[in-house]
């Protein structure tokens, strides 16, 4: 078997812009925007100044143009700083909460990558690997390849569980520059030599603190032995629990950490409004179907043209309300494991195109779920920890929109609503009255 051919990893041009900023506009850059870089490899620059432009980024000129097509002002602030990094070949860790734009900042910086290597030979697996802990997220990050990759003829395939396999192996057998994957899918690819990472230069592990909730650690760790030791690693996370620590230090060989507005620690975006009712529990049902359709001395939550997803512990609850809110005359469906691959993704489709207001789901919708213009999240069940809350509530308010967030607390949500009012403390939000009252 021909070895591996040896590849380029730092691709990145400065734009003039960029290079002009002397330290101190950089520094007031990162504290406008809550931005820390910190690490980075002994001996070499590891803190290039930020693109503030997607100009400044210096991408080659159809991923420019797809960006500015695409209705994003500006570059958000993790992709400012990430881009540089990341074209210039470092290992990163990006730490930012949900709707913060993290997926492009590793899905451009891996076009730019792909089309500097050789051309994919009869044979080759991927060059750029991007693992996701959900189908579901595997679809979106997929989506962006779409977008992004097209324009430079940069092929791709996303591989998950749930579906056939035949049309993913064929894809995955045929040859494509990018594979978007969920582990344990891959691995059964894998074992079954449908592909291989000999070629695998750029690995992303997105949502890695969901893999490890999800118990994808020996699959992560049979994944990236196959994967060439001279790779570029970028490991994207909201929260920063040991276990996540523990990993990178395994997969990455000197990274720089990006980090924004402290993501390490627990908090929910400043563009999301957070209520709490404690209710009793033979009032919840009712007390829920006033909030999303109004009455009770107020309005509901959504008014016309507006989305809220509403998180319930069990799927036997999400149809229950489902049903309850199509009798109220609210449009809704459910997503959760008991769906097919085929239900989830009409359901999805139809609550991202506007045609369904309300989607009830379990938490296999907490983490990595970005629709647009999503207005309230309803959290009809409490979560089990703070963690979870933080990504069930950063549905809404992305992106810089704003959004609003009610979770039903019952007397037997106390343990939660602890969690919860430590971390509104840390954040000086403030504790309302009625987390107080729950948490005891």
């Amino acid at each position: 078997m021909d070895p591996p051919p040896p590849f380029e990893k730092d691709l990145y041009h400065e734009h003039p812009a960029v290079a002009a900023l002397g330290e101190r506009e950089v520094r007031d850059w990162r504290h406008q925007h809550r931005v820390r870089v910190t690490g980075g490899p002994r001996g070499r620059r590891a803190d290039p100044a930020p693109a503030r432009t997607f100009l400044e980024a210096a991408f080659p000129e159809c991923v420019t143009e797809v960006l500015e097509n695409s209705g994003f002002a500006a570059p958000t602030p993790i992709q400012s700083q990430a881009w540089p990094l990341a074209l210039s070949g470092l290992d990163v860790i990006g730490l930012a909460n949900t709707g913060s734009g993290k997926t492009l900042g590793f899905v451009l910086p891996a076009v730019v990558h792909i089309v500097a290597q050789p051309h994919l030979r009869p044979g080759d697996g991927p060059i750029a690997l991007l693992l996701a802990p959900t189908r579901e997220l595997a679809v979106q990050i997929k989506e962006q390849c779409d977008a992004f990759g097209s324009c430079a003829a940069v092929k791709n395939t996303a591989v998950y569980g749930g579906v056939p396999k035949g049309p993913q192996e064929r894809d995955l057998r045929h040859g494509v520059e990018i594979v978007i994957a969920t582990p344990g899918r891959l691995q059964d690819f894998m074992d079954g030599g449908a592909t291989n990472l000999r070629r695998t230069t750029y690995l992303v592990l997105d949502e890695a603190d969901r893999m490890l909730d999800l118990g994808f650690e020996p699959q992560l760790r049979a994944i990236v032995e196959r994967a060439r030791a001279d790779r570029q690693t970028l490991m994207w996370s909201a929260t920063w629990p040991r276990e996540v620590e523990r990993l990178a230090r395994a997969f990455l060989r000197e990274p720089v950490t990006v980090q924004v507005n402290d993501a390490a620690r627990l908090r929910v975006a400043d563009t999301v409004e957070q209520r709490f009712e404690a209710v009793h529990p033979s009032e919840k049902h009712a007390r829920f179907l006033q909030l999303v359709r109004g009455g009770g001395g107020g309005g509901g939550l959504l008014r016309a043209g507006e989305k809220a997803i509403v998180f319930c512990e069990t799927k036997r609850g999400c149809d229950a309300l489902v049903r309850a809110l199509k009798g109220a005359a609210v449009g809704a469906e459910a997503i959760h494991g008991d769906k097919s691959q085929q239900e989830r993704d009409w359901v999805l489709g139809q609550f991202r195109a506007g045609a369904l207001p309300v989607m009830v789901a379990t938490d296999v919708a907490g983490r990595g779920l970005d629709v647009k213009d999503v207005t309230a999240v309803v959290n009809y069940d409490a979560p089990s920890c703070a963690e979870d809350y933080v990504h069930r509530v950063g549905r809404a308010g992305r992106a810089g929109a704003s959004g609003v967030a009610v979770t039903l607390l019952v007397p037997a949500d106390a343990p939660v609503a602890r969690e919860l009012a430590a971390m509104l403390q840390k954040s000086r939000a403030g504790v309302p009255t009625a987390l107080q009252q729950v948490a005891g």
